[in-house]
């Protein structure tokens, strides 16, 4: 999928933005109006076959009119109805919020596009990334997907009915796929760590210290979303373009807001794998800081889950020492440990103490 356009949307031809816009007026009031007629009559193919229609005129409306951000958001409903045409996929509720959402940051973009604003904060990567994986669900697992990625994109999931629990006879299959999802994460870890020599060895780095950290204090965090957390937290980097997070030197402000995204794209790829929701916590919540001061949320410290505290030190700790890798200084390890004790507002305090416990048994050690 192209995603860089999806990034920070721009009108090219503002004559044809103009087009696309008023087709965009006249299409989206017959799509509500198809949605809740389908709401009461959910069999009826002529409906979802109009629905498929209108979309992929819009998707065609957009590739004449130079707007190609708009064709990865529609291609993943356009799947999704073709599914439901062929009757691979049942229409339901929580379907119609998902293309209802769509529909709605589609407008919502073209409307601060017209306006000369930007779209950077309609976390439209992450939208069209979960769409993708949606219309590639199976029956049992969408409706669960689509509520994944409602809450991913707006931060609050749809009160609708509970979710069937899977019963135990499926533990040990259960855990056959955990493990097999671990790999897969592992692998993309170490596909953005093959980007750059000085992150060679940061994966397993990351990893010893936050499995480490967590068990001095207990144990308190799920060592295995604590693991997917470590191998995906930064994995929505691979979306920015190279010299962003590969640069030493301190990024402008246009770099650093599209930085901030990174922990919504990752969250919202972890998300659309089943079981890893609080992974996926940790992941969105990695770069917030005890005092509101973080990104994307500005979450206070009783709003911070445990895990994304742990990852929050392991990710500045090793940045630390990214940083100053290029300057061939031998006390690194002991200057990035006096930078992360002294970031009283920046980490959870009660995690600092057992991360320098850690610290300290691995410098004896070695």
């Amino acid at each position: 999928m192209e995603i860089q356009g999806l990034q920070n949307p721009q009108v090219i031809d503002w004559n044809a933005f103009v087009d696309f816009r008023d087709g965009l007026i006249d299409s989206a009031p017959q799509i509500e109006s198809l949605l809740a007629e389908l709401k009461q009559t959910p069999e009826d193919l002529s409906r979802i076959t109009q629905l498929f229609r209108l979309f992929h005129n819009i998707k065609g409306d957009a590739g004449l009119c130079r707007l190609p951000f708009v064709i990865p958001l529609i291609h993943g409903v356009e799947t999704i109805l073709s599914r439901m045409r062929s009757n691979e996929l049942a229409f339901s509720d929580l379907l119609a919020e998902v293309i209802l959402l769509t529909l709605d940051r589609l407008e919502q973009t073209i409307e601060l596009l017209g306006d000369n604003e930007s779209a950077a904060a309609l976390a439209l990567p992450t939208l069209a990334l979960g769409l993708e994986g949606l219309s590639l669900q199976g029956p049992d697992s969408i409706d669960a997907s689509a509520i994944r990625l409602i809450e991913t994109v707006t931060g609050f999931r749809p009160g609708l009915s509970k979710l069937p629990q899977r019963d135990a006879s499926n533990a040990a299959r259960n855990n056959a796929e955990r493990h097999e999802d671990l790999n897969f994460f592992h692998q993309l870890a170490l596909q953005l760590e093959a980007r750059s020599p000085l992150f060679t060895g940061r994966t397993a780095r990351n990893l010893e210290l936050a499995l480490e950290t967590n068990r001095a204090a207990g144990s308190r965090v799920n060592p295995i979303q604590l693991e997917a957390a470590i191998y995906l937290h930064d994995i929505g980097m691979m979306f920015l373009p190279e010299n962003y997070w590969l640069k030493i030197e301190s990024l402008d402000e246009s770099a650093r807001q599209k930085i901030n995204l990174h922990p919504a794209w990752g969250a919202g790829l972890t998300a659309r794998m089943v079981g890893w929701q609080d992974a996926a916590q940790m992941i969105i919540q990695h770069h917030e800081k005890p005092n509101g001061s973080g990104y994307p949320n500005q979450l206070m410290h009783s709003e911070i889950c445990d895990g994304a505290k742990i990852l929050a030190i392991v990710d500045a700790f090793d940045s630390i020492l990214l940083r100053h890798s290029h300057r061939g200084q031998q006390r690194s390890i002991l200057r990035a440990i006096a930078e992360i004790n002294a970031s009283d507002r920046q980490f959870s305090a009660e995690w600092i103490a057992p991360f320098n416990q850690v610290i300290r048994q691995m410098l004896e050690n070695k």
